[in-house]
C-alpha cells in the first residue's frame, strides 16, 4: 500500500481496503504502467464529489504514469446496477443513453487528465452487442447462483418476499467482465461496488486471466446526512454545480459532517482537520467556521481561488449582512398584473408547474425578502425594480413593461 499512496497521496484519505495489497504490490514492482478501469452507467447525466474522491486518486496516478479506462456503461445502463436498490430501475431508452454518455466524459474530465497516453474511454456495448448466446451462457456456467444470491440487496429481498428480476441477477457478472474485457489492472470504486468488482476477480481467475486489483474508498451520506449522494434524492454537490452552490451547499451541511467531507472531498491537510475537529468539540470553534473552510476549499478545487474568495464574501454580505446582492438578475415581465404563478414562471423558466407551487407551498418565496408569498394564484400588487426571492440563495428583480 505505501507505493500506492506515494503514487496517489489523497487515498490516504479515503482507501478502506486493497484485495489484495500483495499483489498490489507485485504490480506496482512490475514497472509497467497499469491500466485502471473506472465505470460508470449512463443513469443520469452528472457526477457528484463523491465519483470525484476516486477520480482524483486516478488523476494521482495518471501523473505517475498509469492509464485510466473510462468505461462508459452504454449497454448495461439499459439493465441497470441494483446496488442499494429496493426495486427494479425503470429502463433508459437508448436514445437518451447516447445523449448522456458524453456529457459524462465532459464532466469526468474536469478531474481526470485528457491525454491519451493516460486515458483511455471505451463502452461496453463493443463487446456485449456482438457477443454471441453460447458465449454469453458458457460465461454464465462460470458463476453459481448462491453466489450471487450473497449479495446484500439480493438477499434482503428475498427476505422481503420481493421479487428478483433475472437481468438484474446477472448484472454483477457483466460489470465483473467488463474488468475482464478492458484487461484491467487495478479499480477503485466506493464499498458498495465491492460485490461486483470481486466479481471481476472470479471471471478473471476462471478464464484464465490475471485478476485485478480492488481498492475501496469509504461511502459518505449526502448533505442531508442521511443516504449516500444521490440525484434521485437531491442531497449532493455536483460538480457541475456553480461556485455559489458549492459554496451555498457547503454551508447546509450538517455540522457532524463537515470534519467527514473536509477529509473526503477536499485537500486540508488532515493535521488541519483534526486541529479544527478538537476545537469544534471543545466549543472554542463555531462549526460555521469549518463550514466556510469547506466551501472556500470546494469552489477553490473545482474553479479558482478567486471564485472562492468572491462567494465567501458574496455569502457573508447576503446571510450575515440579511442583504439583497448586487447581481440580482432582472426578469422582464410584459403583465404586472400576473399572478405569482406566472411571475415565478418567468424566473425558473426551467421548473414544472407543480415544483413552483411546492415552493409557494413551503413558504420559500417572498418580496424583498419579507412578505411571504403562499397564494400562487394571486396578483400580488409588486412594483417595478422589487425583488422576489425563492429560496435561500435566488433572487430575482422584477422589471414589468419589458
Amino acid at each position: 500500500m505505501d507505493e500506492l499512496f506515494n503514487q496517489a497521496p489523497t487515498l490516504h484519505r479515503t482507501a478502506a481496503d486493497v484485495i489484495t495489497a500483495d499483489e498490489l504490490r507485485a504490480k506496482m514492482a512490475s514497472g509497467r504502467p497499469l491500466r485502471i478501469k473506472y465505470g460508470v452507467d449512463v443513469t443520469a447525466p452528472f457526477l457528484h464529489i463523491g465519483h470525484a474522491v476516486n477520480l482524483w486518486a486516478m488523476r494521482e496516478l495518471q501523473h505517475a504514469g498509469h492509464k485510466v479506462v473510462l468505461l462508459i456503461g452504454d449497454f448495461t445502463t439499459r439493465i441497470g446496477d441494483p446496488t442499494g436498490r429496493s426495486a427494479t430501475r425503470p429502463v433508459i431508452p437508448a436514445e437518451q443513453i447516447e445523449r448522456d454518455a458524453d456529457e459524462f466524459v465532459t464532466q469526468a474530465s474536469r478531474v481526470l487528465l485528457t491525454d491519451p497516453a493516460v486515458l483511455e474511454v471505451r463502452r461496453n456495448s463493443e463487446w456485449w452487442t456482438p457477443m454471441r448466446l453460447e458465449s454469453f451462457l458458457g460465461l454464465l456456467s462460470e458463476v453459481t447462483h448462491a453466489r450471487l444470491i450473497q449479495r446484500d440487496m439480493f438477499a434482503a429481498r428475498i427476505a422481503d418476499g420481493a421479487q428478483i428480476r433475472m437481468h438484474e441477477l446477472l448484472y454483477p457478472i457483466l460489470q465483473g467482465y467488463d474488468s475482464c474485457a478492458l484487461d484491467s489492472d487495478l479499480t477503485i470504486v466506493g464499498t458498495d461496488q465491492l460485490f461486483n468488482e470481486l466479481m471481476g476477480r472470479l471471471l478473471a481467475e476462471r478464464l484464465g486471466g490475471t485478476p485485478q486489483v480492488v481498492v475501496t474508498t469509504e461511502v459518505t451520506p449526502g448533505i442531508d446526512g442521511r443516504a449516500k449522494q444521490s440525484k434521485s434524492l437531491g442531497n449532493y454537490i455536483a460538480l457541475s454545480d456553480s461556485p455559489r452552490d458549492m459554496f451555498g451547499k457547503a454551508m447546509k451541511l450538517p455540522d457532524h459532517l463537515v470534519m467527514i467531507y473536509l477529509r473526503h472531498y477536499t485537500t486540508v491537510p488532515l493535521a488541519e482537520i483534526d486541529r479544527l475537529d478538537s476545537a469544534v468539540t471543545a466549543g472554542v470553534l463555531n462549526p460555521m467556521e469549518a463550514k466556510r473552510l469547506l466551501g472556500r476549499s470546494l469552489v477553490e478545487r473545482y474553479y479558482s481561488a478567486a471564485d472562492a474568495d468572491r462567494e465567501q464574501e458574496w455569502f457573508a454580505t447576503v446571510f450575515s449582512g440579511r442583504t439583497v446582492p448586487a447581481d440580482v438578475p432582472a426578469i422582464y415581465v410584459a403583465d404586472p398584473n400576473a399572478t405569482l404563478l406566472e411571475l415565478l414562471r418567468h424566473c425558473l423558466p426551467e421548473a414544472s408547474g407543480t415544483e413552483l407551487r411546492r415552493l409557494i407551498g413551503d413558504g420559500s418565496v417572498r418580496l424583498d425578502g419579507q412578505r411571504k408569498l403562499t397564494n400562487p394564484d394571486q396578483r400580488h400588487p409588486v412594483s417595478s425594480g422589487e425583488v422576489i426571492r425563492v429560496g435561500k440563495r435566488r433572487w430575482f428583480r422584477l422589471v414589468f413593461g419589458g
